[in-house]
């Protein structure tokens, strides 16, 4: 059996020990946090061991979620990778695209699985919906959170768009050939709301707007292709289909003149897709270990991290190459408002 340890127990990292807790194809060997009194309570909490030394866990598991700061996404799962353990890293992967390809490189080298915690993709709406997709050629997304001093080091690119990202280069199967954008701060000295749109090379076109100063919060993203319309609210969750009904085109200028009855109904069949009941967390922690288990590709690996990071880190180069307040990101730093 898999023995898996989770580093870093904020609110995410709270989370993935009751995850790992619950789950009958590993053992959670312990945990460990740089703040011991928090990573004593959370073990006492979910009945395993505090370690307060790091390197102590590592060398006792042979995986490990890491759930620490952004900022010490690389330090943490490069220690991880070089003394031979697979890693589960929250998403970001890392802070910069360097950093990002040093990791996946790491792993390469050393026969490892680096898996990006981009959950979104294992939520049951988002499952549902990509069964249906084909080939869109437009896709909106909206992702609106209230503020909170939890992840303001990093631009809300980084924060919370990177999950429509993520999720959108997983449906287009083509490269993208364009990137504007623009984005401002507004409570923090990072970008706090920001709008993107991305052209791919197949003509397709993504737009994102995601904001962490709303007053509700929203996840929401459509897919427009040729033979469907695919809305999905990863909150509730639902995923709805609505297909155009094998009507001749005259039929519909006839209908959208008026000189014959009919509305939406008839010209539009509409599907509600059944979904699965599974926590995405739980769906995410079990993929890993299966992954690691059988040793084939992760659902979602570093190379797929590392493409999400690097077009966010054009975003975030093209708000700033449009902003009054200077460059944004560059490939040796975290991305920030200059203060």
């Amino acid at each position: 059996m898999l023995k898996l340890g989770v580093i870093g127990t904020g609110h995410l990292g709270r989370h993935h020990t009751r995850v790992a807790s619950e789950l009958a194809a590993c053992e959670l060997v312990g945990i460990h946090d740089s703040d011991h009194s928090r990573a004593a309570a959370i073990a006492a909490e979910f009945h395993t061991t505090a370690f307060p030394d790091m390197d102590d866990l590592i060398g006792r598991i042979g995986a490990a979620v890491i759930a620490v700061p952004t900022s010490a996404h690389h330090g943490v799962a490069r220690r991880c990778l070089e003394r031979g353990v697979h890693v589960l890293i929250e998403k970001p992967i890392a802070s910069t695209p360097e950093e990002a390809r040093d990791l996946v490189a790491t792993a390469r080298g050393r026969g490892l699985l680096i898996q990006v915690g981009h959950t979104e993709r294992f939520n049951p709406a988002i499952r549902a919906a990509l069964a249906v997709l084909s080939a869109p050629r437009f896709i909106e997304a909206h992702r609106l959170g209230v503020f909170v001093p939890r992840g303001t080091d990093v631009a809300v690119v980084l924060d919370l768009m990177i999950h429509d990202i993520d999720l959108i280069l997983a449906t287009v199967r083509s490269p993208v050939s364009r990137i504007d954008a623009v984005g401002v701060p507004v409570l923090s000295t990072n970008i706090d709301i920001a709008n993107a749109r991305l052209t791919f090379a197949d003509g397709c076109v993504a737009n994102i707007t995601a904001s962490r100063v709303s007053r509700e919060k929203v996840r929401k993203i459509r897919f427009f292709q040729r033979d469907a319309y695919v809305s999905v609210d990863c909150s509730r969750p639902l995923a709805q289909v609505f297909r155009r009904k094998d009507v001749p085109p005259e039929t519909l200028l006839a209908i959208a003149k008026g000189e014959l009855p009919g509305g939406l109904e008839t010209v539009v069949d509409y599907e509600e897709l059944p979904l699965d009941t599974a926590e995405p967390l739980k769906l995410q922690m079990a993929s890993f270990v299966r992954a690691v288990e059988d040793g084939r590709r992760p659902e979602v690996d570093g190379e797929d991290g590392l493409k999400a990071l690097e077009v966010a880190f054009e975003i975030l180069r093209q708000i700033g190459a449009h902003s009054e307040f200077g460059p944004i990101a560059s490939e040796g730093g975290a991305a920030r408002r200059p203060v």
